[in-house]
């Protein structure tokens, strides 16, 4: 089965826009499951530009949510991780000014603090994902440091898909890790910049059980309903 993670963060976008409490990233999560969604995906970031930590607390309040929390490496968030604990967890990098997640994380830089925080939520039992480039190296290291999954950064192949470019070089890059990383019993995962057209194409690699889609569902849902999006999505991964 190939789950789909549905990520709400600009949903929060929409709703700080105006500085009130609409629309609520709490109704679009219990929506999205009731819709087909395996997971909801919300980013706390260290500025909180969308989602925050009442919508964390809320969220995380609800059981029948599966929960993954996308959150940086770092001592504040390992504390707010092991108190709402979310089920599921994914580091990943995080630069104050950027608009989105340009990569994957630095492993050999941040060895020793991301070991550390992997090994105390496996102690509490909280899934986690370590958000990493399409590389051999960063998977060898993914299973040395403890994780239980990695995800991988799609970002450059749905760039080349959709400015209609060949893709071909990175969808065979994917695939060797993807392989890889099953190899050594880690659980593969993909996202950022997904759309119809990529999954179609990475759903070729069995080996992805999972992908975590945000952007386009959220931006899609405008025009078609967020229903409607994610019932699309599941018939691709079906």
């Amino acid at each position: 089965m190939i789950n789909l993670g549905v990520n709400i963060d600009h949903i929060a976008t929409v709703r700080n826009a105006r500085g009130e409490d609409h629309p609520y990233p709490y109704l679009a999560a219990k929506n999205a499951i009731k819709y087909g969604a395996n997971s909801i995906t919300i980013h706390l970031r260290e500025d909180r530009r969308h989602i925050n930590v009442d919508d964390l607390r809320i969220i995380s309040s609800n059981k029948k949510i599966p929960l993954n929390l996308e959150m940086a490496a770092t001592k504040e968030m390992l504390k707010i991780a092991l108190k709402f604990k979310p089920d599921y967890v994914c580091i990943v990098p995080e630069k104050r000014k950027e608009i989105t997640t340009e990569g994957g994380l630095n492993l050999n830089k941040n060895k020793n603090k991301i070991k550390y925080i992997v090994n105390k939520l496996n102690f509490f039992n909280i899934r986690t994902s370590l958000f990493i480039n399409p590389s051999i190296k960063d998977i060898k290291t993914a299973k040395h440091l403890g994780s239980k999954c990695v995800e991988i950064h799609t970002g450059k192949i749905s760039n080349l898909v959709k400015k209609n470019k060949n893709f071909q070089k990175e969808f065979i890059k994917i695939k060797k890790c993807a392989k890889f990383a099953e190899s050594l019993k880690l659980e593969v995962h993909a996202g950022h910049g997904l759309n119809y057209k990529t999954t179609k194409i990475l759903k070729k690699i069995t080996q992805i059980t999972e992908y975590n889609i945000g952007h386009f569902i959220i931006g899609e849902s405008i025009h078609y309903g967020l229903k409607n999006v994610i019932k699309t999505f599941k018939k691709i991964l079906k």
